[in-house]
């Protein structure tokens, strides 16, 4: 570990941090470059970049500019920001199970987005629409609930996970409800996947990392604090409730915005940040490398779906499903066998 000072400022920077920072945009830049690549008309990485910087044919741009790229730039986007949530809630809930997905703000753009396509049968804006404002509501539901002169950690989680419980209780009667055709595009859109997606799913979800994300990391220090506890983290300056409400909010419009764009992705919020950790060996929520290590996953879990399966492509939800379920499995031997669970 370093720190660096330039006119009165110190920033600490840490070795091993910044190489696995380092280390992570290279392979989540070409595993992009890769899947661009892959399809029913292949290109190579060369060609791909070539494309990119404009040097390709008529149809090489339009295959990776207007088909291939607007996807893989979901896939990235959609990673990071359940990665960056993700890491708020564990650090919150000081709980390395927290996550959007377990804590109900998944189940609760699900909702919105059933409610649209059932009641309403409204095209994918309106879907997306659904989505967000469903997320919202349910984290400040969650949020409320569970604020009791402060909101700790426990508590947090036993809200967050009844409130699951009772989304999927209603998600289910909502699908009861529906018609065939309803039904089966809502079953559709719960699996979480990248296909179909084009630039208007890019330019929203990227304005809202574009104004959040720089928030959120202006609160790495004081969630870094508050993880020793809100009385330590009081005596060395930090405004507890306001940093929390910040990050919360910061992390809840990010998870919305992510399942808006490709429906909800499931463990890609709980797993990124405890790899991250392990990765970086840093204490706090170790934010950057958070997102970095959610966008890597999920360009790779994209790839996978579509190259693993043979002629199958299966939606990335249910790889990462498949694979979240057994990293879940892991993570709660590891926390009973360390005598934390």
């Amino acid at each position: 570990m370093s720190v660096l000072r330039t006119r009165g400022l110190s920033v600490r920077v840490e070795a091993r941090a910044v190489l696995v920072v380092l280390l992570l945009v290279a392979v989540a830049l070409a595993v992009s470059v890769v899947l661009i690549g892959t399809g029913d008309y292949p290109l190579s990485p060369a060609e791909v970049t070539r494309t990119l910087t404009g040097g390709g044919t008529a149809a090489q741009e339009f295959i990776v500019n207007e088909l291939r790229l607007p996807r893989v730039l979901v896939a990235l986007l959609v990673g990071a920001s359940l990665a960056l949530s993700g890491a708020v809630f564990q650090s919150v809930s000081r709980n390395p199970l927290g996550s959007p997905d377990v804590l109900g703000l998944g189940q609760g753009s699900t909702v919105g987005a059933l409610l649209v396509i059932v009641l309403f049968q409204g095209d994918q804006t309106a879907v997306a629409a659904g989505a967000l404002a469903g997320g919202l509501l349910s984290g400040a539901a969650i949020y409320l609930l569970a604020w009791q002169k402060g909101v700790h950690g426990q508590r947090f989680v036993l809200v967050g996970i009844a409130m699951s419980a009772i989304l999927v209780s209603v998600i289910g009667y909502l699908l009861t409800k529906a018609d065939l055709t309803d039904a089966a595009r809502a079953t559709l859109w719960m699996v979480g996947s990248l296909n179909g997606r084009d630039w208007s799913q890019v330019w929203p979800l990227l304005c809202v990392c574009a104004v959040l994300v720089p928030v959120l990391l202006g609160q790495g220090r004081g969630l870094r604090m508050l993880e020793m506890g809100e009385d330590a983290a009081h005596a060395l300056g930090v405004r507890v409730e306001r940093t929390r409400l910040t990050a919360l909010t910061c992390a809840v419009l990010l998870a919305a915005a992510a399942t808006s764009a490709a429906g909800p992705i499931a463990f890609v919020a709980l797993s990124a940040p405890q790899i991250a950790r392990r990765l970086t060996r840093s204490p706090g929520p170790c934010l950057v490398a958070s997102a970095c290590t959610g966008a890597a996953l999920l360009v790779t879990a994209d790839w996978g779906a579509q190259r693993l399966f043979g002629a199958d492509q299966l939606p990335v939800g249910v790889l990462t499903g498949m694979l979240g379920g057994c990293y879940l499995l892991w993570l709660l031997y590891a926390e009973r066998k360390g005598g934390r669970l």
